[in-house]
């Protein structure tokens, strides 16, 4: 079991157009309550689709999308809010706002569940954040496909699934993602960067199902690997 993992669990497998999931948000409480040993952990938790009607109704009202990323990001805090209180004493109690609150939550041994940081920053950035600052060997990005494929899968039912990608290959790949609030797609550029710097070994998975995030946390090969250059 690594002694720092950070975990990102998409928006989208949390908050869906039917609403919050909350039977695969107790169960990936109860996963991460009995995997873990104490060590540095962090959940990461995106906004989803209720993010992404917050960003719809304040661009309706003409808000800007400096200020439509601060009101997601204040989803994704709610969001982990939801986790950390169902996790009870097994999480620290506070959802951190920057990144050396990360750092520092981290040290009390218990898992820290953390949101977005601030505007144009995804969460799988604050992710990719995180496992740098805590000197993570490893990030598993929960999503809801089964990994990464040559095209995005939900459009193209011919796309190939790679077991294995490089970072330059990546950026290919997503090269047409956009990035306005509310809408990166898979990993977006700064968390490449990161990983790359890092030399952090990116893992992945369909978090629809959280045997899989389990079998990535204990090494089994599950989902796509991204491998920094």
């Amino acid at each position: 079991m690594p002694s720092s993992l950070i975990i990102k669990l998409g928006g989208h497998l949390i908050s869906t157009k039917e609403g919050i999931q909350l039977n695969l948000l107790e169960n990936y409480a109860k996963l991460f309550s009995r995997l873990f040993d104490g060590g540095k952990w962090c959940i990461v938790v995106g906004g989803g689709e209720e993010a992404r009607r917050y960003i719809a109704a304040a661009r309706e009202l003409g808000i800007d999308e400096a200020s439509c990323d601060l009101i997601a990001v204040e989803i994704t805090r709610i969001h982990a809010r939801l986790l950390s209180t169902i996790l009870g004493d097994k999480a620290y109690q506070s959802i951190p706002k920057t990144l050396e609150e990360i750092v520092e939550f981290s040290s009390h041994g218990k898992i820290v569940v953390s949101g977005g940081l601030q505007p144009a920053q995804s969460t799988t950035a604050v992710a990719a954040l995180a496992a740098e600052a805590l000197a993570a060997k490893k990030l598993i990005i929960a999503t809801d496909v089964d990994g990464v494929y040559t095209r995005d899968p939900k459009t193209n039912p011919d796309a190939e699934f790679l077991e294995e990608v490089a970072l330059s290959r990546l950026r290919e790949i997503l090269a047409q993602s956009t990035h306005h609030a509310g809408e990166y797609k898979l990993i977006d550029s700064l968390a490449m960067r990161i990983l790359e710097r890092s030399r952090i070994q990116a893992i992945v998975v369909n978090g629809k199902r959280p045997e899989n995030v389990e079998k990535a946390i204990l090494g089994e090969r599950i989902g796509t690997r991204i491998i920094p250059e």
